[in-house]
């Protein structure tokens, strides 16, 4: 950097001029003083007053004392000397630069200002700024009467803000993020080339001319705009502000915005400033997994989910038309036989063609939805009399008992529907469904291939329900329930843990399955004692488990939707830790997606004081749910589970494997581990395992196992 001039606002002439006597050899190679009063000024003033010779060395003549502060030398070594002077203080890139500056001032009788730079006395380069003018002495000499004073901070302040200004440009025009600034009312003041890339345009200047308003240039929806000036108006900045916008080219991509408003001193608005990501694949992601999450992935048919929005729909419609609504529960008939015999793809393929026939046969204001495994469920509304619906339930019945040919096979499927009426019947889903479920029941138990209507003369299985009912609670009582265990393992199939599953062999009714006593249990508060015993005996099991490669093995327990409601649940699973000595870290609590729904905020509070203990918390049945995935961020999760019903068949890859690798992709993004049940073959377990798959379990490794068989199990691995 060179010297430089300035105008500057320099002494006249006779400013400098110094009194006539002065005794003392410091005064006297100072020179006179102008006037007594002037003294204190002359001998205390910051940086150095001078005269000079108009010559190529530039002699002093005199010198203020403050010259030794800012050059190092005194005025006895300043005045007068043969090898210093003011030339030689010059830095010697400045030199050309100063003596032309001052030439051409004397050649034109103007007082000059510049800034060069010195080096002192130590070696030290300063930054001066230097006043002056050009004078005739008392002898006619021509010289010259100025001002030095340090400007090095400045200088250095100037330089460091100049640096930073063409870091900050540099990363504003490099940045592979958009980056902008826009005024209130909607032009972009400043945008950088990935912004311009982003949507669409060739530089930033073709953005900014091109897009006068943004509000209507490049929101889909033009509210938007308003939204966000109302967010950074009320908050001072906006957060992953998310919108449709419109590009060049006619495109749509989502955006993420985060930006602040700058303002001036006085408190008005300069402008918006931040930055902008494109999101439009993690919103597409997220719509697939949303859509998924509310319809069947192999029929394609609404699920279970969207059954309570569909019937409030039909709901309203009737009472607005003096109709009723008519929920219809179908169970195809020997299913099982045709999976176990022809295959899983088989089945699947049967559950595509059964939803086709359906969609076909209903009406456009009709709801089919696959409610799981081979169930479906129907909501027709607008049913002003029994005889339209059993019209509508004949050609059900027809359509699906049409032949179809399947893996090789000529088949005829018959089906068993149970049919429930709102408002004669029940006047909510659960019940509906609940009512429905009887009525199919007693159609399938009268010979299948027909449908029946709930009457109240099929109490006898309400009754029998109570009698399960109270022998369930027997069970509980004398502690025939009994916990098995399910093995867990990694991609080597080594184990790592096991879930823990509750079984009911009853002395009066045999061996009671899951899905019989688990929802009865759950419906009448009987699960919390069942979840109290399997969380007491499944903590003491795992602690006398031997160690697998120095690793205490897990053990995951189940929680129900009742339990998170229990108030004294956390200190439960801190008594059931005390009491087995299992460390915390080695129980996993799993929680459906569908429990989340409700009380959002009561479960999140919940899992954080059940997290808190150290216990691991995992969601099961992942991607069976919706209401979930805004909230999964916020839950204190550590493990997705994938349903087994995404696990089945997803070796075929494509639209099979669509689900498992959405799922594993959102939990990787969120630091979660990873499980899928339900593996069944080594394709399943090698596809799982290229997409990230952290473990395993499934019959492919072991059915769920007593207590007593687990030692053995274990002893095997160890061998």
């Amino acid at each position: 950097m060179l010297a430089h001039q300035r105008n500057c606002n320099v002494p006249k002439a006779g400013f400098l001029a110094w009194p006539a006597q002065r005794t003392g050899r410091a005064l006297g190679a100072l020179g006179p003083l102008a006037m007594p009063a002037m003294s204190t000024l002359f001998f205390n003033l910051d940086g150095m007053l001078f005269r000079c010779l108009v010559s190529e060395w530039r002699s002093l003549l005199s010198v203020s004392p403050g010259c030794r502060d800012l050059t190092g030398y005194t005025a006895e070594e300043l005045v007068g000397g043969t090898n210093l002077s003011l030339a030689s203080l010059l830095h010697p890139e400045d030199c050309a630069a100063v003596r032309g500056t001052i030439l051409a001032a004397l050649d034109t009788g103007v007082r000059y200002c510049m800034e060069y730079r010195i080096v002192c006395r130590d070696g030290e380069v300063k930054w001066v700024l230097e006043r002056g003018i050009g004078l005739r002495d008392d002898a006619g000499r021509q010289i010259i009467e100025g001002y030095l004073e340090d400007i090095t901070d400045r200088v250095q302040a100037q330089i460091q803000l100049a640096e930073t200004e063409l870091r900050y440009r540099s990363i504003f025009e490099n940045s592979v993020i958009g980056m902008f600034q826009s005024s209130e009312n909607g032009r972009y003041l400043a945008a950088n080339q990935a912004l311009a890339t982003l949507y669409r345009y060739p530089t930033p200047e073709a953005l900014i001319s091109s897009l006068a308003d943004i509000a209507t240039g490049l929101y889909v929806d033009r509210r938007r705009r308003d939204d966000f000036k109302r967010l950074i108006q009320h908050d001072g900045l906006v957060s992953h502000f998310e919108s449709e916008v419109l590009c060049r080219d006619g495109s749509r991509i989502w955006i993420s915005e985060n930006a602040h408003a700058v303002y001036a001193p006085d408190g008005a608005l300069l402008y918006y400033e931040g930055t902008v990501e494109d999101v439009t694949e993690r919103h597409r992601y997220q719509s697939v997994l949303q859509h998924q999450s509310t319809h069947d992935p192999l029929t394609g048919l609404p699920n279970r989910n969207l059954l309570q929005d569909r019937l409030e729909q039909a709901v309203q419609l009737a009472q607005r038309q003096v109709s009723k609504v008519v929920l219809a529960f179908i169970d195809l008939d020997n299913f099982k036989v045709i999976n176990d015999s022809l295959g899983h793809a088989a089945g699947d393929e049967l559950l595509i063609e059964i939803a086709a026939r359906l969609r076909q046969v209903l009406r456009g204001v009709d709801t089919v939805a696959r409610y799981g495994g081979d169930e479906f469920v129907l909501i027709m509304g607008d049913q002003a009399s029994c005889e339209d619906t059993r019209h509508l339930l004949e050609r059900v019945l027809s359509s699906i008992q049409e032949p179809l040919a399947l893996a090789g096979h000529a088949l005829r499927i018959n089906c068993s529907i149970g049919v429930s009426v709102y408002p004669d019947d029940a006047q909510d889903l659960d019940s509906l469904l609940r009512v429905a479920d009887v009525a199919m029941y007693h159609a399938k138990k009268s010979g299948k291939g027909q449908y029946h209507f709930y009457t109240r003369d099929l109490n006898q299985i309400v009754q029998d329900r109570f009698v399960l009912e109270s022998a369930l609670q027997s069970a509980i009582e004398r502690n025939e329930l009994t916990v098995v265990y399910q093995p867990k393992v990694d991609a080597a199939s080594r184990i790592k843990g096991f879930e823990a599953l509750v079984r009911w062999n009853s002395a009066g009714h045999g061996l009671v399955t899951p899905d019989r006593f688990i929802p009865l249990a759950e419906e009448t508060g009987q699960i919390l004692a069942i979840g109290e015993q399997v969380l007491y005996a499944a903590c003491l099991a795992a602690a006398n488990w031997p160690l697998i490669d120095g690793q205490t093995l897990s053990v995951a327990v189940n929680l129900s939707a009742r339990q998170l409601k229990e108030p004294r649940l956390p200190a439960m699973v801190a008594d059931a830790l005390l009491v087995s000595g299992l460390p915390p870290d080695c129980l996993e609590l799993e929680i459906t997606e569908s429990m989340i729904m409700g009380d959002v905020e009561h479960t999140i509070h919940v899992l954080k004081s059940i997290k808190a203990l150290g216990v691991r918390i995992a969601v099961d049945d992942f991607g069976t749910g919706y209401s979930s995935l805004s909230y999964l961020q916020r839950l204190p999760i550590d493990t997705l589970k994938i349903d087994r019903s995404f696990v089945s068949g997803c070796d075929r890859g494509g639209k099979a494997m669509a689900i498992p690798h959405a799922i594993i992709f959102l939990g990787k993004t969120l630091d979660l581990y990873i499980v899928a049940e339900g593996v069944e073959t080594e394709a399943e377990l090698a596809m799982l395992s290229v997409c990230g798959c952290d473990e395993f379990q499934g019959y492919l490794f072991s059915r769920p196992m007593q207590a007593a068989a687990v030692a053995d199990y274990l002893q095997g691995c160890l061998s």
